[in-house]
């Protein structure tokens, strides 16, 4: 269990990720990339935006740090790029958590099952600080 950090940059996460990797000594890491999402037809994605990181994570001295480019469409306002995730193995705990969250929030995404996590949701909550929640039973390799 862990509240891991989320570093959203305007198209330059990529850059902060190898600069973040060299100056604590760290093997870079994998990216994933935005053109690695399986399609949405709601939502097409421009050729340009493809390779923007969609997540990559770097453990610096014992935290979990994760970097992405702001979803492509969506604004990049500095100082409201920063975000806390909980990534937990137990599911009721992180439905538990985002119940209590969203009480005077503002739910942005519902907990639900993607692509990359069997539970995964978002929220702002009543103090304005933005929560990721997912669920990790320790298989995703980042």
């Amino acid at each position: 269990m862990s509240v891991d950090v989320n570093l959203i940059f305007n198209g330059n996460a990529r850059e902060a990720v190898e600069f973040y990797a060299e100056v604590f000594g760290i093997e870079k890491n994998h990216f994933m990339t935005f053109g690695e999402f399986p399609p949405h037809p709601d939502y097409p994605l421009p050729e340009e935006t493809k390779n923007l990181v969609m997540l990559s994570r770097l453990n610096i001295d014992g935290s979990n740090v994760m970097f992405s480019d702001v979803y492509p469409g969506s604004p990049f306002i500095a100082g409201n790029n920063i975000s806390l995730s909980l990534v937990n193995a137990d599911m009721d705990r992180i439905k538990a958590a985002f119940d209590k969250l969203k009480v005077g929030g503002t739910v942005v995404m519902e907990l639900q099952e993607t692509f990359w996590s069997k539970l995964y949701g978002g929220l702002i909550d009543k103090f304005g600080i933005t929560w990721q929640f997912s669920y990790d039973d320790g298989s995703m390799n980042m």
